[in-house]
């Protein structure tokens, strides 16, 4: 990763399984900041222990959800919203923490930039 906390993203953002769009390029700022994700699955795929996943820590942010172009959103879980591809169901993406309605982060290491 090679961007600077507050610049934008260059690139198109796409789901790393379907090439869905999930951003357009200029529409996101890159923040560091520490998450913990669950590992990646289909929504209709079998449930892992909640316990399993990564903390990552590079993310691109948005203050609306309509600048996404592709997102799903999960039910709410312990005050955090999980983030999918809206196309193939593919998550999480990134999450919305509740406490904080106006952010909106999207895991760089979860998605592909063409």
């Amino acid at each position: 990763m090679e961007s600077s906390e507050g610049e934008k993203n260059t690139k198109m953002v796409q789901c790393q399984f379907c090439s869905s769009i999930v951003l357009k390029p200029n529409s996101a700022t890159f923040v560091k900041k520490e998450f913990f994700l669950p590992n990646v699955r289909k929504k209709s795929g079998s449930q892992s222990d909640d316990d399993e996943g990564e903390t990552l820590r590079n993310f691109y942010v948005v203050s609306d959800m309509f600048t996404f172009e592709n997102v799903g959103f999960s039910n709410t879980v312990d005050g955090i919203k999980y983030l999918t591809c809206a196309d193939c169901e593919v998550g999480p993406i990134g999450l919305q923490d509740l406490r904080d309605k106006t952010a909106y982060y999207v895991a760089i290491d979860r998605v592909k930039l063409v």
